[in-house]
């Protein structure tokens, strides 16, 4: 604990006694400084036991003098009496207690160097007692870090050794660990200032007050893998920010091991996806890496439109039900092998395009994704989640991107434009499929006459309409236009 003017007073070697202030007896001194100046606050920094013999110090510059004191954060005036002043002046005296600055009667025979002595040697005591407890605080966070759960184990660790409530969040703010848990309900409060510090993007380091707790936050790596918040009801001192420093350290080498060992697992599940698609055996494998395939028959779901694949996976893996599931990268896709108990927990992501296969077996994986692909192709263009076998409902038009069905049609039809007759006739006589009367008759027309406009569509199209393929082309075009 550092010294206090009260701890000096209390010394019988040092004979000091408080003439004023004395409610901030408490205040702890950071140094001492002796002056003799008639405006020594040029030369300190705040926290000083300034030592002074009045020398120079006239009755009517007393207020001026405490004021000066006060205003850089003077921890406390030691006046000497016996050379100068055969007593502290009685004005210093009243301005000393009217601003509650400490004012200490130093007697004569006591030196102003035993005064210093005496602060030093508490100071020095101080910071080696401070130095060996961070000593053991990093060795025990060190031991910590070392375990079989080691994040987890190194976040208790630090909030026991501070007397704190510690957060530990990923690169995206979302909780990893919390000690004590009850701690992760903070979490909503600290969320604007986590937001600050992620915008900031790499190393960062922020103080700030959380009602009536304090609160440390810093970015764990230059890449900021995540986010370590440390908070209590006290200030934090210069030894519990060497802690807090320690274990962030820590934290960001774990995460680091983390991230590789899961950039790792996460090509070893895209290598073996790639080795059942070619119908090799793996699921012997599979519980090396913590995975298992779920009961044939499964689905096999596509996942499209993530910005950061890496994350996504992540994020899946943490929230994955009981139900088994087998998930991997796969080119610009996530793929997923899942039962039906857990299809709708992973068609349900947010903001990406998903397709879902019909029921597979490992051995008709490869038809099953292809399945999948083409579903999640078509969800691109709005549905959030499309499965295969709805594909044959939707018809041939939702398979054509809308831009590109439309040019072709307007491109198709472009010599029938403003012949709306005819536009009406060859989709009765198409609709009828080339029969003439029932089209006919539908148009309310003679058959001859319908003949007729027949063969002029020919004429401007270029093309015989006897042809199968010409009458598909006119139909779809004809669908598009809604003609």
């Amino acid at each position: 604990m550092p010294l206090t003017l009260r701890d000096l007073v209390a010394d019988s070697e040092l004979g000091l006694t408080a003439r004023a202030g004395e409610r901030a007896l408490d205040r702890p001194i950071a140094w001492v400084h002796t002056s003799e100046l008639a405006d020594p606050a040029p030369f300190l920094e705040g926290g000083e036991l300034l030592l002074t013999t009045g020398l120079a110090l006239r009755a009517a510059d007393c207020a001026e003098l405490v004021e000066r004191l006060t205003s850089v954060g003077a921890a406390g005036l030691g006046f000497g009496v016996g050379l100068s002043h055969r007593a502290v002046p009685a004005e210093l005296v009243t301005a000393a207690e009217r601003a509650g600055l400490p004012l200490l009667e130093v007697p004569r025979p006591t030196p102003f160097i035993a005064i210093s002595k005496a602060v030093s040697h508490a100071v020095a005591a101080d910071e080696y007692a401070s130095l060996r407890r961070t000593s053991r605080a990093q060795h025990e966070l060190a031991q910590a870090a070392g375990t079989t759960n080691g994040v987890n184990a190194l976040v208790r660790k630090l909030a026991r050794l501070l007397d704190a409530w510690v957060l530990l969040l990923d690169s995206g703010g979302r909780l990893l660990h919390s000690a004590p848990v009850a701690a992760g309900s903070r979490l909503g409060a600290l969320s604007s200032e986590v937001d600050k510090m992620r915008a900031k993007r790499g190393l960062a380091a922020a103080g700030f007050s959380l009602g009536d707790q304090e609160v440390s936050m810093q970015a764990l790596g230059g890449r900021a893998r995540g986010f370590l918040v440390v908070g209590r009801s006290g200030p934090f001192g210069t030894a519990d920010h060497h802690v807090i420093n320690s274990a962030a350290s820590l934290l960001t080498l774990a995460l680091e091991q983390v991230e590789a060992l899961g950039a790792a697992r996460r090509r070893l599940r895209a290598g073996f996806l790639e080795l059942m698609l070619r119908g090799e055996p793996v699921q012997d494998v599979l519980g090396d890496l913590h995975a298992e395939l779920p009961p044939e028959p499964f689905r096999v779901v596509v996942l499209l439109g993530a910005r950061d694949r890496d994350e996504l996976l992540a994020r899946l893996v943490a929230d994955q039900p009981s139900a088994p599931a087998y998930l991997a990268e796969r080119g610009d896709a996530v793929v997923g092998l899942v039962g039906d108990d857990a299809l709708d927990w992973l068609t349900g992501q947010p903001g990406l395009a998903v397709g879902v296969s019909e029921p597979s077996t490992a051995a008709e994986l490869a038809e099953g994704l292809r399945q999948a692909e083409q579903a999640a192709q078509v969800a691109k263009r709005g549905d959030a989640a499309v499965r295969f076998a709805d594909l044959a409902g939707r018809g041939l038009l939702d398979l054509v991107p809308e831009g590109d069905a439309q040019a072709f049609a307007e491109a198709v039809l472009a010599p029938l434009r403003d012949q709306e007759v005819l536009l009406r006739s060859l989709h009765a006589w198409l609709a009828h499929h080339g029969q003439w009367d029932p089209a006919a008759n539908r148009l309310g027309v003679h058959r001859h006459t319908l003949r007729n406009r027949v063969h002029k569509v020919e004429e401007l199209l270029g093309r015989s309409l006897d042809q199968p393929g010409v009458r598909a082309e006119l139909w779809l075009a004809l669908q598009v236009l809604g003609t």
